[in-house]
């Protein structure tokens, strides 16, 4: 996959307070040292879990803030799920760049279980070899407090 993680803001939750800090209702996309594309979505209410495109990975909830877990994508790919900063998520596939062993959430990095390379959990940045090539992005967005495939 070519492109950057498409990183958005949560689209509201339950609650009538307004989008989480630092959220429009509008999309951002992250950068890195390398030169991504920008991408944007707009926030809807959406089906979650109607079909590849909006089918739930994980709820926002289960994904502490700084932190990363596990989940797998409806075509039933191992992902890695982040929350840098609260109601901002972006996604990898869980394959190490290396030889493609599936990688752990520990933190705010990913460990490769098999020669120990090391990843950023919020940029897919290889921090530690033997891996030197970036986590394949994922496109994700909140909606409804469920973080969701599709951009």
């Amino acid at each position: 996959l070519a492109g950057g993680a498409l990183v958005l803001g949560a689209c509201g939750g339950d609650d009538d307070t307004g989008t989480a800090a630092g959220s429009s209702g509008t999309s951002s996309t992250a950068t890195s040292a390398r030169a991504r594309p920008s991408a944007t979505a707009t926030c809807s209410g959406g089906a979650p879990g109607a079909g590849a495109a909006g089918t739930t990975l994980v709820q926002l909830a289960d994904v502490p803030v700084g932190s990363a877990v596990a989940a797998q994508s409806s075509a039933g790919r191992s992902i890695v799920v982040a929350q840098p900063s609260a109601g901002t998520v972006v996604a990898f596939d869980a394959a190490c760049t290396h030889q493609g062993c599936p990688v752990q959430p520990q933190g705010d990095q990913l460990i490769c279980n098999c020669h120990r390379s090391l990843f950023d959990a919020f940029t897919g940045a290889a921090l530690r070899g033997p891996a030197t090539e970036p986590l394949a992005p994922l496109a994700v967005r909140v909606v409804d407090g469920a973080v969701v495939e599709g951009a």
